[in-house]
């Protein structure tokens, strides 16, 4: 299993904020396993951590602030991406103003110091949320969403409607942190020249300059222009080379569609984990960003609730076939009403049984209209949950499993001929003595039919009396 991982030691960096153009310094500090990342403010009296998750985005102009308490960071993505990138799970930030610096306009110079720092693997295992159906999110032009894969997986593609940024795309499609540090963190933040002025009537980009972004020009411009926007950028003289300002170099062709992917791995964190799954977004922003990493985070909580199955291939060959269970418990037909096992962990069991109209029950239960009896789902739950318990023992054909107490039980749906019964038990407790108490539930396409707890006892046969 991989480990989770922090900071071998705290890093530090000063520098300005993008959009306050305050100087601010920053410390990135080991954390504890399980704490994933959150910001602190040590210029304010408070001591409230802000978590980065996205339930705490209170402001996407130009980047994302988190806020809680009445305490507020701004531009986090950079910093956030960073740590995502370099696949650290647990750090405190540390900062001494309202907005995190912007550096150069990337996140390079945040993965260099990192690196430099050193980074350690912790005892506990990594938690990932797995992407186990299609979570989309459209809002105006922008579409981002999110469909099952192995591994992270990250497209961007931009389009501005402009003749000298055309439409591009960039990908992440590996778990490698250095194809992150190489590939992503270098790419610098981008505006258009006719975005300047009025962000900074807005109170924007007060920390802007030449040297942390690009600034794309889309028509030719007098030199009286020129002289004006020199003289609000604090520059003497400004030029246009290129369909850019200064004669920047693009570290990279592709290098705006880069930092737009730059932002999204920083704003997806806000999920609080990792994300194993296939994620596409088209013509994405910081509030499209955050909005859909709040869709994912609802599906994560979703995926943790005890009820919530575990992803399986109903289809694939099962981990016990009818066969396999028959040497573990003792029942025949027409009393042996689980066909198959197609999970098992330590901590849950997955059984199926396949309801048809050949059962024998529904003759007289009812003829009119056929109901597979709750007493024999209780069944069914029963004999799966003895399955987990019996597999604990490397002699389960010697042992037998006897009810002592059912608690609990919930009917909420019919069970109906042509029914696919999905029982899944996890255990209450570890198995002592021979007792085991389980939580169980019953699924017909994926909603909850039957709920219950059990317990039982595991007691060995009794020997064959000698002939």
């Amino acid at each position: 299993m991989e480990k989770q991982k922090t900071l071998a030691s705290a890093v530090e960096f000063r520098g300005t904020g993008l959009h306050t153009g305050k100087n601010v310094s920053v410390r990135i500090l080991p954390a504890e396993p399980n704490s994933w990342y959150s910001f602190k403010r040590v210029d304010l009296p408070d001591s409230t951590l802000v978590p980065a998750t996205a339930n705490f985005v209170t402001d996407t102009s130009r980047g994302t602030t988190l806020t809680k308490d009445g305490v507020s960071i701004a531009t986090v993505e950079h910093f956030l991406s960073a740590l995502a990138g370099l696949e650290i799970d647990n750090a405190l930030i540390e900062v001494d103003g309202p907005e995190m610096p912007i550096l150069d306009g990337s996140a390079a110079p945040i993965t260099e110091k990192i690196l430099k720092a050193g980074i350690v693997e912790l005892q506990a295992e990594r938690k990932y949320f797995e992407i186990r159906s299609k979570i989309t999110l459209e809002d105006g032009e922008a579409t981002l969403s999110a469909a099952p894969h192995h591994e992270r997986k990250i497209t961007v593609m931009i389009d501005f409607n402009s003749e000298v940024l055309t439409p591009q795309y960039a990908e992440l499609s590996t778990q490698s942190a250095e194809h992150y540090i190489n590939e992503i963190a270098p790419n610098r933040t981008f505006v258009f020249l006719h975005e300047i002025e009025p962000l900074y009537k807005n109170n924007l980009i007060r920390g802007g300059d030449l040297s942390n972004a690009i600034v794309f020009v889309e028509k030719p411009l007098p030199d009286t222009e020129l002289d004006a926007i020199a003289k609000l950028l604090g520059k003497t003289k400004v030029a246009v080379s290129q369909g850019m300002l200064n004669n920047v170099d693009l570290r990279f062709k592709n290098e705006p569609a880069r930092h737009k992917l730059l932002d999204l791995i920083g704003d997806l964190a806000l999920v609080g984990a990792f994300i194993k799954g296939d994620i596409t977004a088209i013509k994405p922003g910081h509030k499209h960003n955050t909005n859909f990493a709040r869709l994912l985070q609802k599906a994560m909580k979703e995926q943790q609730k005890p009820e919530a199955l575990p992803p399986f291939d109903i289809n694939a060959k099962p981990i016990y076939d009818i066969n396999a269970i028959k040497n573990i418990l003792p029942h025949r037909s027409p009393f042996l009403l689980v066909d198959k096992i197609v999970y098992i962990d330590k901590e849950q069991i997955i059984g199926v049984k396949n309801v048809t109209m050949n059962e024998p029950f529904f003759q007289g239960h009812f003829p009119s209209e056929p109901v597979m009896p709750g007493v024999l789902q209780i069944e069914a739950m029963a004999q799966t949950g003895g399955i987990y318990m019996l597999t604990q023992y490397p002699d389960p054909e010697n042992y037998l499993t006897y009810f002592l107490k059912i608690d609990n039980v919930r009917f909420r749906d019919k069970v109906v001929p042509g029914d696919t019964l999905i029982f899944k038990l996890v255990p209450l407790s570890p198995l002592r003595r021979g007792l085991c108490e389980m939580k169980g539930w019953g699924f017909v396409n994926n909603k909850i039919v039957i709920e219950a707890e059990l317990l039982a006892q595991l007691s060995r046969k009794p020997e064959a009396p000698a002939v």
